[in-house]
């Protein structure tokens, strides 16, 4: 650790809207599975703003009108939907350069989602993802976002301290997590939520792309 000089030990990302370009396909997901259980189907924007909760943290945000007894039959749309467009889901352009780079400077790579454990490890088994990430949580075996305990855990995890912690993600929910939880935080405003609604949160830095994070993390981290 005393050879490796840095400010953040531990960079915890965000899975959708960060990493991977997959903001339209889940706006469309959760819309269509509204739709198919007779609810009030939720514009873009309101779509889009839940993005980083857990699932059904998000949906029953996103469809009020519907009834708790047809929450289940909502999930369950909105995964039919969602397995049907996996394949079009890619990582953002940069990403995987700027992945690997951060292991060669021997950072810690963490990721901190609102997916289900199981949707995060279909997606780590791939090629170019596989053994990039040092350690994981997702929001079904933890809590959805912004309750910190993700954060906490890993910081447990690989002992360190919030100071040293950085928190990257696309969303409101993502760096109000990080402020709860007492690290510092870096937006992205490629994603989910404009980059303007992360002022309140004070963010170390709002990247407008990935070379700019890239960049960023590169000088900074």
């Amino acid at each position: 650790m005393q050879s490796r000089p840095r400010r953040f030990d531990l960079i915890a990302f965000d899975w959708d809207g960060t990493l991977f370009d997959s903001t339209k396909i889940i706006v469309r997901c959760i819309q269509n599975a509204v739709a198919d259980v007779g609810g009030k189907v939720p514009s873009d924007k309101d779509a889009s703003y839940v993005i980083g909760m857990g699932l059904m943290q998000a949906l029953a945000h996103a469809a009020p009108d519907v009834p708790k007894d047809l929450y289940k039959q909502l999930g369950e749309r909105y995964r039919h939907h969602y397995l049907q467009h996996m394949d079009d889901i890619v990582l953002f352009e940069g990403v995987l350069p700027l992945l690997q780079e951060l292991k060669a400077r021997h950072h810690w790579l963490a990721v901190a989602t609102g997916k289900s454990r199981r949707g995060l490890d279909d997606a780590l088994r791939t090629v170019q993802l596989k053994g990039m990430f040092d350690g994981s949580r997702t929001a079904d075996e933890t809590a959805g976002k912004p309750h910190p305990q993700m954060l906490h855990e890993l910081m447990r995890e690989f002992g360190t301290e919030p100071e040293r912690t950085l928190m990257i993600g696309d969303t409101t929910h993502d760096l109000q997590m990080a402020r709860n939880a007492g690290c510092p935080s870096v937006g992205v405003s490629y994603g989910a939520h404009e980059g303007s609604e992360f002022e309140g949160l004070k963010p170390e830095f709002v990247a407008h792309s990935v070379r700019a994070l890239h960049d960023w993390l590169l000088e900074h981290a």
